[in-house]
């Protein structure tokens, strides 16, 4: 990155940025930005734009859209339609539903007539409606008929509905619910439903013109995230002179440096100066990967970016990751299913999830071949059926496998450590770290290795060549470990970092367990699932001698239990697969690795159109 300190006249920051953004190259540092009232306004527009455009989209694709809907004038008006019309279908279904639980509640009583009451109560015969519970209503019907005229309405299994004609001096006195029925019926209330739903289906013909115009919606929304750029900058930009003069810091990559200058010499009345950024710089950061490696800088985002002047880890972390995925999930089956729904999303998802579509089937073809390997075919071992093949033997095997991978991965952390701090502080300030690196790599090669029948001629536990590195390592972990400080301070250092290292790398390692667990588990409720399904519905026992629809009622109970039982053992143990492996790497590798993580990723104030 190029950093650029901007000076020029208050008056033409407007016309400035304008002319960065259509260079389209400079990313103007707005750190410490607050909204202001004004700003969070600016906010809430854009969030109501990129909502109505969403909504929009998805209505586009539904039987109600009118594909020959005219255009509206500009993006504004189609938008404040969108927003009137929307307010009045949300006015509208609140009505219905409210008339519609009127008329639900009132259906019982049938049909009546508010002029025939009205009448009557002018005569001095007056209606009163009332409810109550059907034991009720049959043990004191009798008693209330000598006094009052009845009249059962409706029954249900839980209410009575009844009449009551009474005179104006007459007391009502009943063990029930009084009422107040609406003016109108049911019937009519069904009749106001059916118009209202006629007003919001004629919205439909709104939202259709504003569906064929979402392009202009999406050009005015992106003419206020341009407002919304102007006010950041302005918020954030030093002024000097009495607010004459404003300072700008922006950054801008290299490979498009030589663009930027050229602008800015030509500009007039504006001084800048440049520089390389460095390290201590808050310089924004643009990951620039492979076409494997992008696919995984999804994971990485969702911690941080590393900090600029650092390495990207996403390319050596991405490969771990793809392992990590395959071990937890474990089963070629169920890698087959998230390979078709990966392969899937790539078809109909868009662009917006294509990069997620991609990470799924690179995670699902390693969990395919992982699972393969280790015999499992949605909980079927394989060498049934390829007795010839040799196989991983998960369950026995790789616990200690998951250890070794590990320490495995906690080395390329600190060799990355150990480089990162040589270029940045000189190699003389990576001994502390180099030590341990010696004596962890050199314990794993001549101890660990034997293990899984694998050694290093003539380098073992009892070698010189062993004692010699430990030698070395113990030396620069303790003794050299800073060389500007006194040896005996280095010493009381070294050993405080021993303890610290011990117990750090020890956990660390042990933490990677999690994918022979996660694997394993996930194996095991396959196996429980198959196991369930032959013995609940039978089918273990053969169907030699049973009829056939009997052996058809089989197929299906054992066909429904499969489908749930591995339905819901794809579904947790893909989101172990996903969560764990990044914790592993987040917490364990990073650590290792020294990873720093930076402020921002770098985004150049840029024409939204």
């Amino acid at each position: 990155m190029i950093r650029y300190d901007i000076v020029l006249y208050a008056g033409e920051q407007e016309r400035f940025i304008n002319e960065l953004r259509e260079l389209g190259l400079v990313d103007i540092t707005t750190s410490g930005w607050e909204p202001s009232e004004n700003d969070r306004s600016v906010l809430l527009s854009i969030e109501a734009h990129n909502k109505a455009v969403e909504h929009l989209k998805d209505f586009s694709k539904s039987s109600e859209y009118d594909v020959n809907a005219q255009l509206f004038a500009n993006g504004e008006e189609a938008y404040e339609a969108y927003v009137a019309a929307r307010e009045e279908r949300t006015r509208l279904q609140q009505e219905m539903a409210r008339l519609q639980k009127l008329a639900d509640d009132i259906a019982p009583w049938g049909c009546y007539s508010e002029e025939d009451i009205t009448k009557l109560a002018e005569r001095g015969v007056t209606l009163r409606y009332f409810t109550t519970q059907p034991s009720t209503f049959d043990k004191m019907l009798d008693e209330w008929s000598e006094t009052m005229t009845i009249s059962e309405i409706a029954r249900t299994q839980s209410t009575v509905y009844f009449v009551v004609v009474a005179t104006d001096s007459s007391a009502v006195v009943v063990d029930g619910q009084e009422v107040r029925l609406p003016s109108k019926d049911s019937e009519a209330l069904k009749a106001e439903i059916d118009e209202l739903a006629q007003a919001n289906k004629a919205l439909d013909a709104t939202f259709s013109r504003a569906a064929a115009s979402v392009e202009l919606i999406e050009d005015s929304a992106a003419t206020i995230k341009e407002q919304l750029q102007g006010l950041k900058v302005d918020a954030t930009a030093q002024r000097e002179a009495d607010g004459e003069l404003i300072v700008l810091e922006g950054w801008a990559e290299a490979d498009t440096a030589e663009k930027v200058d050229k602008m800015l010499e030509e500009y007039p009345n504006l001084v800048y100066m440049r520089r390389d950024a460095t390290i201590d710089d808050e310089a924004p950061v643009k990951l620039k990967n492979n076409k494997f490696a992008k696919l995984f800088e999804l994971i990485g985002a969702m911690y941080a970016l590393p900090k600029y002047g650092t390495l990207d880890l996403t390319p050596i972390f991405g490969p771990f990751y793809m392992l990590f995925f395959a071990i937890c999930l474990c089963d070629a089956g169920y890698g087959l299913v998230l390979l078709a729904l990966g392969l899937t999303l790539l078809w109909k998802g868009g662009d917006k999830l294509r990069q997620a579509a991609w990470l799924s089937v690179v995670c699902a073809s390693a969990t395919v071949a992982f699972g393969f390997y280790a015999n499992s075919f949605f909980g079927l071992a394989i060498s049934d059926y390829a007795p010839v093949i040799k196989f991983l033997d998960f369950q026995n095997q790789f616990f200690s496998i998951s250890l070794a991978i590990g320490v495995f991965q906690i080395l390329v952390g600190m060799a990355i450590n150990i480089y990162m701090q040589a270029k940045l502080f000189g190699f003389t300030s990576t001994f502390g770290l180099l030590g341990w690196f010696i004596i962890l790599l050199s314990g794993s090669l001549a101890i660990g290795l034997p293990m899984f029948g694998l050694a290093i001629p003539g380098f073992d536990a009892s070698s010189p060549v062993f004692y010699a590195l430990v030698g070395i390592g113990a030396v620069l972990m303790l003794l050299l470990n800073n060389i500007k400080r006194n040896p005996l301070i280095n010493i009381g250092a070294g050993l405080w970092d021993t303890y610290n290292n011990i117990t750090g790398l020890l956990s660390d390692v042990l933490s990677y367990i999690r994918l022979f667990a996660i694997g394993l588990s996930g194996g095991v409720l396959a196996q429980v699932f198959n196991s369930l399904a032959l013995g609940l519905s039978g089918l273990d026992a053969g169907i030699e001698g049973s009829p056939w629809y009997v052996v058809a009622i089989q197929i299906v109970a054992a066909s429904a239990i499969l489908l749930i039982g591995h339905g819901i053992n794809i579904f947790m143990s893909s989101i172990s697969s996903f969560v764990h492996p990044m914790r592993l790497t987040f917490v364990e590798f990073y650590k290792n690795a020294g990873f720093e993580m930076g402020q921002r990723s770098f985004d150049p104030v840029r024409k939204m159109k």
